[in-house]
Formats: structure tokens, C-alpha cells, sequence
């Protein structure tokens, strides 16, 4: 199957006549990534979809309890741990990767070497992300919030991450380009960032776990450190490399995208404690304080990403990855105010267990992260790959129904939250307060429900374009082999029985 005589502007790279072979699409430097690309957003498409479809379940049982309520696999303890794990370390990571490997060999002019190290890398992430899955509705799961994967899991996890970080910084040191733009902070930064919180909190609760207080607090230290801060380095370091592409200008102040690159280093590091948490009472103090702070970088990036948009081109055509990665951005500014809302006090008293936090979360994952990484992949891959995608118009509605199920799915959620913190703070029962924010809950629950179906098309596009790519590829294969197979001589016995017929 080939593209058409053009690709669509917001969902291909450069126009490509249809007769021309996948060997001959993409230039060297994009095709030196199609089969590790392909290899890491194909599994984290996959993840996105169970994850997706688990958490949609968990839903359905938390207001539904006798849902599936025969199947021990699938109760909402292990379920939803499930689908948060399958999300973060299914999808995020892996589709994170892949557009850093692609952003540092973009921006290096130098093709990837040793193309079968990331591959590699790629196929043992998406095993220790299988083998933790398994792990945790089988019920062996280790109880800390997004550590849930068990030492097999993780042990092979980390080392694929290693493995793939390792190439990708090689590939980084010996770029071509040597002038550093301001992605490059953002993503070297997190490819560092992640072995270090990853490893620390292993050895620190799971390996050898500490007692008392202290495993609380690495907990947190680590949900804060992966949830926010990681995906915020790698969604800003994409985002701040594709609008200005977009725009048609330069980022707009270079020096401001610095700032605000070393405020969320520095202060984004030391939130996540929650008010009235039974430790030190300057732990809590303290997160609070950093987590006020971070309001200055979100701030600058708001302005960066302001400027830049503002005087730029109009891009043409809705539901491109312009939209995606744009709805990104507001997503992030959106969840970073509920971070910095939830860690103060007086906040914190109504919106502390209830679904307010969760809310946040999922708007980070989801909201920002996910749609950023939708944008950056619907640009990206059609170049590396050589063909268009096959059904741009799926892509397109994906934008509609992840938007909409984003709003639908957190604002209700939110909402929800805070009803049931009024009801909990103003004395009544935890069970009285949960059937309060009930309609909020189930309004939620339709979000997420357009959210999967989103999540699906996405899914059908990546595994409709590895099929194209992969059926090219057989069909250039044995255009390279069939002349040299007709130009073998036929064996003598064959040759004697020919003239003899003659």
C-alpha cells in the first residue's frame, strides 16, 4: 500500500509520490529511526489502549460494585493500580523515548547509529511492563503508589531504560549540530532524571525497604518526582521544539525558557507531601512553599509559549498536531494550578481524599502529557516511516473525542472532589460524602469512555501504518530478490529434459 500523491500537511511530513519504496521515502536521518520508533510507539499504543480499557473498568466498578465482581483478576484494587501503571509506564515512557531519540537526532543532523540497541531496548521495556501488569492483578503487587511492579518487572525495566538512555546520549555527544536549543535542557535532563528517582525508590521500598515515616516520604518524593516532574521535562522539551515550527518564528525569549527551566528543577522537586500528613510538620510546610514557587516557571512557560503563538503563522486545519500539542499546554498550566491549589492549607483541608487529586493526575497524564505526545507522534512518524497515515480523518476525530472525554472526564471529577470534601469537612460520613459526588462520578465516567474510544483510533492509525511500512518492505525485499533468482541457471538435469522436448 502506498500514500497518496500527496500527504496531508498536518498529518505527514514532506509530499512523497506514491510509486517510490519505503527503502527510498524518508531521508537517511529519519529512516535510521523507523524500526525503533515504530517498535516503541506500536507497544506503547497497545498499553495506552489496556491501560485505557482497565481504568475504564475500575470506573464502572467503583460506582457499579457488582460489575465483573466474579473474576478475582479484576478487582478494583488491582484493576486500577492496573490501569494507572499500564498508562505511566506502557505508554508515557515509552512514547516519550521515542520522541526524544527522534528530537536528538533531528536536531543532531546525524543519523541514528546502531539502530538495533534501541530496538532491543524497546522490546525488553515492553516485557517488563508485561511482566509487571501481570504481576499486579495476579496480586503481587508491592502496595506503593506508581512502584506497584514487582523486582522482575522492574529489574528488566530498569535496564532497558539504561540501555536506551545510554544510546540516546551517545547519539546526543556526537551530534553534528553542536548549538543547544532549549528542548535539549528539558530532555537530557529527564533522560537522567528517571534512573536516579527510579533506582532510589527500588532499593529504598522495595529491594531493602526503610520503616516508619521515611517510606512515606520517599513515596511521595517519587509519585511527585515521575508524575510531574519527569513528564513536565519531556512535554515542555517537546512542545517548546514543535511551536515554533508551527508558529513560523523562533521561541520567543530564549532566556526566559532557561528560567523557567531551572525554577521547575529546583522547586518542582520537593512537592508532593500533603498537608496533615503524620510526618515532621516542616515537611508538609516545606512542600507547600516549593509547591507555590513552581507557580513562577509555570508562569514563564506560559509567557514563552504566549509570545511564540502569538505573533506566529495561523495553522490550517483543525484536529492537526498543532491542536494536540496546544490543548497539551493549557492542560499542563490547568493541572499545575490544582497541584499548586492542593498544597495550600485551607485548600487542602476540603480537597485532601477525595477525587480532586486524581483529577490532577489524570489531567497530567492524559491532558497534557498524552496529547502532546499524540501531537509530536501524528507529526513525526509518516516522515520517518515514508508513508501518510492511513486514515487521517480517524485522526482528526481522535483530537474531537480525546478533548471532549478530557474535559468531561476531569472537571466532573474535580467537581466530584470537591463535593465530597464540603460533605467529609462539614461532618458527614465517608459513604454519605462518596454518594454525594455519585452523578459527578458517573458524568466522569462518559469522559473516559470517549477517551477509549480516542485511545483506539489512535492505536488503529499506528498498527495500520506498521502494517503499510511492513508490507512495503516485503514488497521491495522481493523486487531485490527476484532478479537475482532469475538470473540462477537451472540445474543440468533440467537443462537436458528442456532439450530434449525440444
Amino acid at each position: 500500500m502506498t500514500v497518496n500523491e500527496k500527504t496531508d500537511n498536518n498529518f505527514g511530513g514532506a509530499s512523497v509520490p506514491a510509486s517510490r519504496l519505503v527503502s527510498s521515502l524518508a531521508p537517511p536521518i529519519d529512516a535510521s529511526l523507523c524500526v525503533p520508533l515504530l517498535a516503541l510507539f506500536g507497544g506503547a499504543a497497545l498499553w495506552l489502549v489496556a491501560g485505557s480499557v482497565l481504568a475504564l473498568i475500575a470506573a464502572i466498578k467503583f460506582h457499579a460494585p457488582g460489575f465483573l465482581a466474579d473474576c478475582p483478576v479484576l478487582t478494583y484494587g488491582r484493576v486500577q493500580p492496573a490501569a494507572d501503571d499500564a498508562l505511566l509506564y506502557g505508554f508515557c515512557i515509552p512514547a516519550g523515548l521515542g520522541v526524544v531519540l527522534w528530537l536528538f537526532v533531528r536536531l543532531g543532523q546525524l543519523p541514528l547509529r546502531g539502530a538495533m540497541v534501541p530496538v532491543v531496548a524497546a522490546n525488553l521495556w515492553h516485557f517488563g511492563v508485561f511482566i509487571g501488569l501481570a504481576a499486579i492483578l495476579a496480586g503481587d503487587s508491592t502496595g506503593h503508589a506508581w512502584l506497584e511492579f514487582p523486582r522482575a518487572g522492574s529489574v528488566v525495566m530498569f535496564f532497558a531504560y539504561l540501555l536506551l538512555a545510554l544510546w540516546a546520549t551517545m547519539n546526543f555527544a556526537g551530534r553534528r549540530e553542536r548549538a543547544l536549543y532549549p528542548s535539549h535542557w528539558f530532555l537530557v535532563a529527564a533522560l537522567f532524571w528517571f534512573p536516579w528517582i527510579y533506582s532510589t525508590a527500588n532499593l529504598f521500598l522495595v529491594a531493602w525497604p526503610v520503616r516508619g515515616v521515611v517510606q512515606a516520604i520517599i513515596g511521595w518524593w517519587f509519585a511527585n518526582n515521575l508524575v510531574f516532574i519527569w513528564l513536565a521535562l519531556v512535554g515542555i522539551g517537546t512542545a517548546f521544539y514543535f511551536l515554533p515550527k508551527y508558529a513560523g518564528r523562533p521561541l520567543q525569549s530564549y532566556y526566559l525558557a532557561l528560567y523557567a527551566f531551572w525554577m521547575l528543577i529546583l522547586f518542582g522537586t520537593w512537592c508532593g507531601i500533603p498537608q496533615g500528613s503524620p510526618v515532621p510538620a516542616w515537611l508538609p510546610t516545606l512542600s507547600a512553599f516549593a509547591a507555590v514557587m513552581v507557580l513562577v516557571p509555570v508562569l514563564a512557560i506560559a509567557v514563552v509559549m504566549w509570545q511564540t503563538v502569538r505573533g506566529g503563522e495561523k495553522c490550517a486545519g483543525l484536529g492537526g498536531p498543532y491542536c494536540f500539542i496546544r490543548f497539551g499546554l493549557v492542560a499542563f498550566l490547568l493541572s499545575s494550578l490544582m497541584l499548586i491549589a492542593m498544597a495550600c492549607p485551607k485548600i487542602s483541608l476540603i480537597t485532601q481524599f477525595t477525587w480532586f487529586g486524581p483529577a490532577q493526575i489524570q489531567l497530567q497524564l492524559y491532558g497534557f502529557f498524552a496529547m502532546t505526545m499524540f501531537g509530536a507522534i501524528y507529526h513525526l512518524l509518516p516522515g520517518v516511516v515514508g508513508f501518510a497515515w492511513p486514515f487521517p480523518k480517524l485522526a482528526r476525530l481522535q483530537f474531537w473525542l480525546s478533548m471532549i472525554g478530557i474535559v468531561l472526564f476531569v472537571v466532573p471529577l474535580a467537581i466530584g472532589g470537591v463535593v465530597q470534601g464540603m460533605k467529609l469537612h462539614d461532618g458527614m460520613v465517608f459513604l454519605g460524602a462518596n454518594q454525594a459526588a455519585l452523578l459527578w462520578f458517573r458524568i466522569s465516567t462518559t469522559g473516559l469512555l470517549l477517551v477509549v474510544l480516542g485511545n483506539l483510533l489512535f492505536a488503529l492509525n499506528i498498527f495500520a501504518l506498521t502494517a503499510v511500512w511492513k508490507l512495503a518492505l516485503a514488497k521491495n525485499i522481493i523486487a531485490c530478490v527476484k532478479p537475482a533468482l532469475e538470473t540462477i541457471p537451472a540445474p543440468a538435469s533440467l537443462r537436458g529434459e528442456e532439450e530434449v522436448k525440444a
